[in-house]
């Protein structure tokens, strides 16, 4: 995947939430750390779809983790609408990426130039550049 310099990396989980920023070339990023948001969890209708009968027996429903997912993207949708954010990777696990989407503001979607729905939270910079290249 071809990622502007200058374009923002979104990187979350349930719980972990990392922004970068490319200072490399589109065919070969650098990334570079530049922010990690506080969040408050407040939205816990967000995982509401996910209380059925099947996850609430297993243990499956995680209100806390999509909670954050939805916190994560109405912090990004504040800075997409503020003009803060041009271009935005969004790198996250497919059930947090699921609900993300759910959320999006109309400038956010305008600025989402791509999505990897793969966990890489906790894994070193280089593999993520490396997750980054390898994706279409």
């Amino acid at each position: 995947m071809k990622l502007p310099h200058k374009a923002h990396v979104a990187l979350l989980d349930g719980e972990n939430f990392t922004l970068f920023c490319n200072d490399g070339q589109a065919l070969e990023p650098k990334l570079v750390e530049i922010e990690s948001p506080s969040l408050d969890a407040t939205n816990f209708s967000a995982g509401v779809r996910h209380q059925d009968d099947g996850g609430q027996k297993l243990g499956n429903t995680q209100l806390g983790e999509l909670a954050h997912g939805a916190a994560a993207t109405e912090w990004l949708n504040a800075k997409a609408i503020a003009g803060e954010i041009e271009a935005l990777l969004i790198i996250a696990d497919p059930k947090t990426l699921g609900e993300m989407r759910q959320h999006y503001h109309t400038e956010l979607t305008k600025r989402v130039i791509g999505e990897i729905a793969k966990t890489l939270t906790g894994q070193p910079t280089k593999a993520i550049e490396t997750a980054i290249i390898a994706a279409d």
